[in-house]
């Protein structure tokens, strides 16, 4: 019988190296959530559609146990619920939760629009430049699934740029959320988006604090509107 030993970061008591599958094991995790959460946001999987881990664990090609983890994370993250005898499906975006979504990307966003006026270098302006450019370029090629991505990372860098690493930590989750309800309503509401974030980055740009914000509350209030007028499919 071999001696016990441990493993600890790849290595074994003793000093001799071996291959462990514990960092694989978390990277399939977050591969399988990943994916998972791209599927809902983009609408391949549909609201009130019931998501099997079996099913998940086919369309994945991978075993129950990451998908079962990842199901538990997209269900406290808003985008799974858990019902008696279906299990798990797909949550659907009612007026309700898109408003309270609103409310509280109204408040971080002019706050962060601010803050970014008063803190932006002239690389965060050209980053935010550039994915307007690439938005645009995403729209003409009628590619809403990456008109969607960027509209998301526009929004996240404008906070990248605040400075501000508390509202860059609450605001992770949600943009995941303002994805969702962006990606559905994309063909109609990308070009009038694009408009706004130019207004805003020239605001931003401009080192004007009070614009900035004014914009920023312009810019969800007009997509609240759009959101609000889709119901019930968000």
């Amino acid at each position: 019988m071999e001696p016990s030993s441990s493993v600890i970061d790849g290595v074994v008591d003793g000093g001799l190296a071996v291959r462990t599958i514990g960092a694989d094991h978390v990277a399939l995790r977050e591969q399988v959530l990943a994916e998972l959460r791209r599927r809902i946001v983009d609408g391949e999987y549909e609201q009130g559609e019931r998501l099997t881990e079996t099913r998940l664990a086919d369309d994945f090609g991978v075993s129950r146990n990451p998908v079962r983890e990842a199901l538990r994370v997209v269900e406290a993250e808003g985008f799974v619920q858990i019902l008696p005898r279906r299990g798990a499906v797909v949550a659907t975006l009612d007026e309700t939760a898109v408003r309270d979504l609103f409310a509280v990307r109204q408040q971080l966003e002019t706050l962060a629009a601010g803050l970014a006026a008063e803190r932006a270098s002239a690389d965060g302006i050209a980053e935010l430049r550039r994915l307007i450019e690439a938005a645009n370029a995403a729209t003409e090629a009628a590619d809403f699934d990456r008109v969607a991505e960027l509209n998301s990372a526009f929004h996240r860098t404008v906070i990248e740029i605040s400075g501000n690493r508390w509202l860059h930590s609450i605001s992770a989750a949600m943009y995941h959320h303002v994805h969702w309800v962006f990606r559905v309503g994309a063909a109609q509401r990308a070009p009038h988006s694009s408009g706004e974030h130019v207004r805003l980055v020239d605001a931003i740009e401009a080192g004007d604090a009070t614009a900035a914000s004014a914009a920023a509350r312009l810019h969800v209030e007009a997509a609240a509107e759009a959101a609000l007028g889709q119901r019930p499919t968000a």
